[in-house]
């Protein structure tokens, strides 16, 4: 007789005991998770979602009103208001404008504050200011610096001019509140990418002979790339969205002149309660701002690479 021989089982005690510890991590991570994730699904993503519905309804705030879904009439109707169509160009005046002169004067302020100079971490301290300052509060002191008869810019400059009422004043000066305002933080993130920049970089730029404008825009600004898109991203998208500080100013008076998409959506939910049209002008902003960002990230990325 001959003995066949059996290949042995493979043992499979230590893979249960691998899945198990793999399910009880995961259960842990979600655990831990837990008390972040359910505020962010309550308080965003579920708003987010009932605003979207919303964008597809007649809904107004009306207790008498009953809502019904009117498809892509919002949307229809959007593509046709004149008055949408001019606080979309004031706001991307407006967001271009701080966004790109924001990180135009936040940049020189690092590079300046890079240095090393007498009372630097003073400066520092003194240049975040702003960035401590809530938006309704900074927008109550600027409307008293604009002020037409107790203003300090009147004072400085001996006029009368009424800044925030004038049609062709009011857009300009708002601006320069913005890029006073989100200075701060452009100038922290920039700031920080300097420093970590090797000074062997330098160095080397010395020795062969790279006089400063030449090291600025061969390795500082090269070096500071990946920082100057997310910086500039961010910015672009709290610009866009500003609401707080332009209401304060102006409540985007004179005539409409500083009325961005904001205050126009505001003001159609709010002041003439047709909410359904307000969400889908909210949708439509969301839609253009992520085509935009998509198409500078994509540009940017391919530069990069």
């Amino acid at each position: 007789m001959t003995a066949t021989a059996t290949r042995p089982a493979p043992p499979r005690g230590p893979r249960r005991a691998k899945r198990r510890g793999i399910s009880r991590q995961t259960r842990e991570m979600w655990l831990l998770m837990l008390p972040a994730l359910v505020p962010v699904l309550l308080f965003s993503v579920g708003p987010l979602l009932y605003g979207i519905g919303l964008a597809f309804t007649d809904a107004r705030n009306t207790r008498v009103h009953e809502t019904s879904f009117v498809g892509l009439e919002n949307f229809g109707r959007l593509l046709t208001d004149d008055e949408f169509w001019s606080s979309f160009r004031i706001g991307a005046i407006w967001s271009v404008s701080v966004t790109v002169l924001q990180f135009l004067a936040a940049l020189g302020l690092a590079l300046l504050l890079n240095e090393k100079l007498r009372f630097s971490g003073v400066a520092r301290v003194l240049a975040v200011v702003p960035w401590a300052m809530p938006p309704v509060v900074i927008g109550l002191m600027w409307k008293l610096v604009y002020h037409p008869d107790a203003g300090i810019l009147n004072d400085l400059l001996g006029t009368d001019i009424n800044w925030l009422a004038d049609f062709s004043l009011a857009l300009p000066a708002i601006i320069v509140v913005g890029i006073w305002t989100g200075m701060p933080q452009t100038t922290v993130v920039l700031l920080a990418g300097l420093q970590s920049i090797p000074s062997e970089l330098y160095e080397a730029g010395e020795v062969d002979g790279a006089g400063r404008w030449r090291r600025f825009w061969n390795i500082t600004l090269p070096q500071l790339r990946p920082v100057i898109v997310a910086i500039t991203s961010l910015d672009f998208v709290w610009n866009i969205n500003q609401f707080g500080l332009v209401y304060v100013l102006t409540q985007g008076g004179p005539g409409g002149q500083t009325r961005l998409p904001m205050l126009f959506a505001y003001e159609e939910a709010f002041r003439y309660r047709m909410a359904g049209y307000a969400s889908m002008l909210g949708l439509a902003m969301a839609i253009v701002v992520l085509a935009v960002l998509g198409l500078y990230l994509w540009r940017q990325m391919r530069e990069t690479r």
